[in-house]
Formats: structure tokens, C-alpha cells, sequence
């Protein structure tokens, strides 16, 4: 926690004042123009990635970064997403796997999740992620990690406001995998992969 801390007194002395006319202006709004949807993974920071300013993102991350299909009654994720879509009106959302995915290589691998419950019956989320990954060969984990963002962009469709949206034109859903080791960003269609094209930053 001492890190933490110190972290936060680097932040008020260091990198506030350089911004403080930014934080000033988001004091009173709150217009972010893109959902991002990653893995709570902690080596996998949107900002970071993406190189966005304070205010940016909005940012949901779950583990997996699994997307529930829409049913009626009280759920965060699909509250977030709503949110952000009704309310906050963002004309994007990103879904980002990554390397490594400790979720997907559970799943991969057949891991006894009995000791963990609540996470198992969570990774329930990606059945249809691992049904098609099945027959991957050795690079199962990369497959099941690609295939896992297609089925959650699927899910993400069927939440109403996404649907509205997406029927009015004004919302766009992109499929990302980041690579850990490389830094690379792939961008993964509902058909074939094809590496991104990503424009970097102008500031």
C-alpha cells in the first residue's frame, strides 16, 4: 500500500499540475467517445495502450473481458454498457483480449476451477468461445483468445441500447487482442483477423 501512496503523492506533484486546466474541465463533464471492454488483467492498462488523456475512456473490465448476453434484471456490466451507450452517448466500444489471458488459458487447458466457483461459473460466459476454438492444436490459448472477443461482440449486440445504436448509426464495435510482449494491437473482425491499422495519436 506504501507504494500506492507514494504513487498518489508522485501524481499531486508531478503529473496534476501539468494537467490542471484538463482536470479543471472534466470536473464538469463527462463526454468519454469510446467504450473500452478489456480483461481486469492487471498488465493490460487501456490508457496506457491506447495513449488516452483523463476523460477519454470508458472503461469496463471484468475477468476475460467477458460480455454477458443481455437478460432483463440488475447487472453491472450491462449497466455500464447501457450507461455509457443511453446516457453518455460514446460512438464506440472496443472489446480487448490479450496474451496470456490466465481465463482463456483455463479454459484452454481444462483447469479444475472447483476451488474458485463464482469464477467458474463466470467463465461460463465463454462456452461458445471455447466450443469454437475447439481443435486449435498447440496454439489453442491464441485461438480461444480471438474467438472469445468475436462471441463477445456477439453478446455485446444483443444488449438493446447497443442495438439501438447500432441500428441508428452512430455506434461502431471493434475487436481488439493486444500482445503483451510485442505491444502489438491485432484487430479481430467477425469473419478473419487482419492486423490494425491503427493511426497513432496526433495530441
Amino acid at each position: 500500500m506504501q507504494d500506492l501512496s507514494d504513487g498518489v503523492a508522485r501524481f499531486r506533484r508531478e503529473v496534476f499540475p501539468a494537467k490542471a486546466e484538463l482536470f479543471a474541465r472534466l470536473a464538469g463533464t463527462h463526454r468519454p467517445t469510446t467504450l473500452f471492454i478489456g480483461c481486469s488483467d492487471a498488465r493490460v492498462v487501456p490508457e496506457l495502450i491506447t495513449q488516452s488523456e483523463p476523460g477519454e475512456l470508458f472503461v469496463v473490465r471484468t475477468a476475460g473481458n467477458l460480455v454477458p448476453a443481455y437478460a432483463p434484471g440488475p447487472d453491472g456490466v450491462t449497466a455500464s454498457i447501457e450507461y455509457a451507450v443511453a446516457v453518455l452517448g460514446v460512438t464506440g466500444i472496443v472489446v480487448c483480449g490479450h496474451s496470456a489471458c490466465g481465463a482463456m488459458t483455463a479454459l484452454a487447458e481444462g483447469t479444475d476451477l472447483g476451488a474458485a466457483p463464482s469464477v467458474a461459473g463466470w467463465l461460463r460466459h465463454a462456452d461458445a468461445s471455447v466450443a469454437r476454438a475447439a481443435g486449435a492444436g498447440p496454439d489453442r490459448v491464441s485461438a480461444l483468445v480471438r474467438e472469445n472477443v468475436r462471441a463477445q461482440l456477439a453478446n455485446l449486440a444483443t444488449h438493446p441500447s447497443v442495438a439501438r445504436a447500432q441500428a441508428a448509426g452512430t455506434l461502431t464495435l471493434r475487436g481488439w487482442v493486444y500482445d503483451i510482449r510485442s505491444g502489438d494491437v491485432a484487430e479481430v473482425g467477425p469473419v478473419a483477423d487482419r492486423r490494425a491499422a491503427l493511426t497513432p495519436r496526433t495530441a
